[in-house]
């Protein structure tokens, strides 16, 4: 156990350095400013490897009621009909991008998120095939891994709040809700790459589905509530329903904003912290600015494990949430309290 805890102190400081390298960099190549902190957090029209290399991605788009298709945006400002602009690529006779489809470094962790999930469960899919697993005690770290996060969300999230008739046919989707999320953002703690969901575009798509999910298998006793309300005074529907109405949407946009408000705080805060290394340099001399790095190295290796379990702890109440929302939206409502309710209201107004 000791040599795994120094082995990860020893990744951790590690990625603390590099991350303090590329930094550099930018500091070094930066004009306007010292540390670009949302530079670092932004999507971008090129994919970062280590080592710094940049692979620009290709560029599709609508502009003028015309879709144009380039290798990447240099290749389009070079084709000669179009020109770069603080608002992003223009036509040569100012026509804006009406509707972007390109392909964004956000969009590839997210691919990339959910790639390694359907690799990891295919993974474990074929061994507990061959039976290792069911006939015998799962075998390697990653099928252990596995069944421990699987049962997890089988036992502790899906059937603890979704009807247990019900609940076994929404475990794939919320485990895979919840391993993508945590792969994204376990990303954002390597220094060349980002969070995707530090995006809000990225959450909000991710609750969307929640929230087609959720709708779709609604019961009828759950639409009675949004739209009837057994049991209460006809006069006050007016009032219930279009707040219920208006809780359908706040649920999924609290979804998105929780996870993307804490991804994005994090890596900008890890940002932050080494960039006062050089700000403290620019500022008061190499001397002070060095030898304060050694405390700002430090704290932002804590803030690294901190930011690590806030990564699963996100994928978890992400899930968590969506299980909740879709187990009310699908469980069955016992009317007879709400008929005897009814019946002695009126009894009182009599």
């Amino acid at each position: 156990m000791s040599k795994l805890l120094r082995r990860v102190a020893v990744t951790v400081l590690i990625l603390v350095a590099y991350n303090s390298v590329i930094l550099a960099s930018d500091a070094t190549n930066g004009q306007e400013s010292i540390i670009d902190v949302m530079g670092k957090v932004s999507d971008h029209d090129y994919f970062e490897v280590i080592g710094g290399t940049k692979i620009y991605l290709p560029r599709i788009f609508l502009a003028g009621g015309e879709w144009y298709f380039f290798s990447s945006t240099n290749a389009a400002v070079a084709s000669g009909e179009f020109i770069k602009s603080d608002a992003g690529l223009l036509r040569l006779d100012g026509t804006p991008i009406s509707f972007d489809l390109s392909i964004t470094s956000h969009l590839i962790y997210v691919w990339l998120g959910f790639l390694l999930t359907f690799i990891i469960t295919w993974i474990a899919a074929n061994r507990y095939k061959r039976g290792i697993g069911r006939e015998t005690e799962p075998r390697g770290a990653l099928q252990n891994t596995f069944e421990v996060l699987f049962v997890f969300v089988r036992d502790d999230i899906a059937k603890e709040f979704i009807p247990h008739s019900k609940y076994e046919k929404f475990v794939p989707y919320l485990f895979t809700l919840f391993m993508a999320i945590a792969f994204m953002n376990l990303f954002g703690l390597l220094p060349w790459a980002a969070a995707a969901t530090a995006n809000i575009t990225v959450t909000a798509t991710l609750a969307g589905i929640t929230f087609f999910v959720t709708q779709i298998n609604g019961t009828k006793d759950h639409w009675q509530h949004v739209f009837m309300f057994p049991g209460v005074p006809a006069w006050s529907r007016f009032i219930l329903t279009p707040v219920e109405i208006l809780g359908l949407f706040t649920k999924p946009f609290a979804l998105a904003i929780r996870l993307f408000a804490n991804m994005l705080s994090g890596k900008i805060m890890i940002v932050s912290i080494l960039g006062l290394i050089f700000i403290f340099t620019d500022m008061f001399g190499a001397y002070i600015g060095v030898g304060s790095g050694f405390f700002w190295v430090l704290l932002t290796a804590a803030l690294y494990f901190l930011k690590a379990l806030v990564a699963l702890i996100q994928a978890y109440v992400f899930t968590l949430l969506s299980a909740v929302f879709i187990g009310m939206a699908a469980e069955e409502h016992h009317h007879e309290h709400d008929e005897t309710s009814v019946a002695h209201a009126q009894d009182v107004q009599l």
